[in-house]
């Protein structure tokens, strides 16, 4: 397979801070050779905000955030207060905070805190820039806050994330990611794990939070942010992905989140794990309420909204290099088979060179081309999986809108039960929405259709 450079973003250091004084630059060098290509660095009161801001001034792939941590809440005196928040105009200030509830140590007290929290929300809205939270057994005071002060408006990111998952859903239906740190890395760190399996991949962002909380090897060290690709590992060993997945997506994340470059354009190829797939069109002829095309063009960092559908000259380019791959899989951002002579001629061209084919739709070819397509595949493409998603054509019709109504159901279920005849591995999938019987979804697949059942993940915290 071919390699890709990991490209990693530390959205949380405190660089600023006495620990780094001796040897800064020295610090970020190693940054840079671990792959470290871009650092926020934090303010947790007025002194270290100005130094976050002369640090992102001197080096220009750092960035600051500017707020008072929760500790600091018992000194935020109005004086300081304006000198900090004029600090927001700096051209380098990318974000507001840390700010949040500690209720561990609680070193300012509980209603202290929760004004100061209060008065960042509002300013972080005010100056349209997003919100770095700190929470620490203080969870439903930390949403109620988020939820009354309307912090959706700006969004921002769950910083070194402690939480459950019922917490994590609730940040992410007002726009916050949720950042990981040095904590996922220790072994008794199953609950955060777990979440972290859960999360999608567009909620995810990497922290170091050095010089605190080093990950596992380094524990009892100064924490420094070449060490975030070892949280990047962590991160792609729950997911079940490659590094380079991880580092993509969560570096598009971050870039996202704070503003830092424009958006990749979209692409007719995006690599995953061993395979290359191919991003045709942006059309569907389903509605599915669980597909992200309609307001997400990511998938796994990967921008797939397309500025035009692309000629069979410019997909046979972009597939120059497929030999690197395990296998090449038709699956964009829409239907493949919207294009399916495109589909025909590129598969034809990847079979000559000996390439694994596989085509994932949503098993309507036939109502689309209003003819039986499934022996113009044969030959061409290897395994065959189509999106089943429903028990039955009542439930396919309320999840999927399909463009044909009930019928469509039926025609998918008679698509893959005479798949069999011309593809040589045809796989049915199920989404596993809390509406989806799966139970019996797996028995028409095995029992009545015959062909292999796969659960794909619906992720409550997108």
């Amino acid at each position: 397979m071919k390699e890709e450079k990991e490209v990693l973003i530390d959205t949380h250091a405190h660089l600023g801070m006495e620990e780094f004084a001796s040897d800064r630059e020295e610090v970020l060098q190693r940054a840079h050779d671990a792959g470290v290509e871009a650092i926020v660095v934090i303010g947790s009161d007025l002194k270290e905000s100005q130094k976050a801001i002369e640090l992102a001034q001197q080096f220009p792939f750092l960035y600051a955030s500017i707020g008072l941590h929760p500790h600091e809440a018992r000194n935020a005196r109005s004086a300081i207060w304006d000198q900090l928040r004029s600090l927001a105009n700096e051209e380098a200030v990318v974000a507001i905070g840390e700010t949040g509830l500690d209720y561990h140590y609680r070193h300012s007290p509980p209603e202290a805190q929760q004004e100061v929290f209060r008065q960042h929300v509002n300013w972080a809205k005010e100056a349209h820039l997003p919100l770095i939270i700190h929470s620490r057994e203080a969870e439903a005071d930390t949403l109620a806050i988020l939820k009354q002060e309307r912090a959706e408006e700006v969004g921002g990111v769950m910083h070194c994330f402690s939480g459950g998952l019922k917490m994590a859903e609730e940040a992410g239906q007002m726009r916050f990611s949720i950042s990981v740190a040095g904590p996922i890395t220790f072994p008794k760190s199953e609950g955060l794990k777990e979440v972290v399996a859960q999360l999608p991949p567009q909620r995810l962002l990497l922290e170091t939070d050095c010089p605190y909380l080093s990950p596992q090897g380094y524990r009892g060290k100064r924490n420094e942010p070449a060490y975030l690709c070892l949280i990047a590992q962590e991160v792609a060993r729950l997911k079940g992905v490659s590094l380079p997945d991880v580092a993509r997506f969560t570096t598009a994340n971050a870039r996202s989140l704070f503003d830092l470059a424009p958006p990749a354009p979209g692409g007719i190829t995006y690599a995953i794990r061993h395979s290359l797939y191919l991003n045709l069109t942006n059309r569907c002829t389903n509605a599915c309420v669980f597909c992200q095309r309609q307001t997400d063009p990511y998938v796994m960092g990967h921008n797939l909204k397309l500025d035009h559908e692309p000629s069979l000259r410019e997909v046979l380019l972009a597939t120059r290099e497929a030999d690197h791959y395990e296998e090449v899989v038709f699956c964009g951002y829409g239907e493949p088979l919207l294009r399916l002579e495109l589909v025909r001629e590129v598969a034809r061209e990847l079979k000559r060179r000996g390439l694994k084919v596989r085509l994932n739709t949503n098993g309507l070819g036939n109502l689309i081309h209003g003819r039986d397509i499934l022996p113009e595949l044969a030959g061409l493409v290897d395994v065959l999986s189509v999106s089943l998603n429903a028990e039955d054509a009542e439930k396919y019709q309320a999840l999927c809108r399909p463009r044909w109504g009930k019928e469509s159901y039926e025609a998918v279920k008679s698509f893959i039960r005479e798949a069999k005849r011309y593809i040589p591995r045809v796989i049915a999938t199920v989404v596993d929405h809390p509406e989806v019987d799966v139970a019996k979804c797996r028995r028409i697949i095995e029992e009545e259709l015959g062909v292999s059942f796969r659960l794909r993940a619906y992720n409550l915290v997108g």
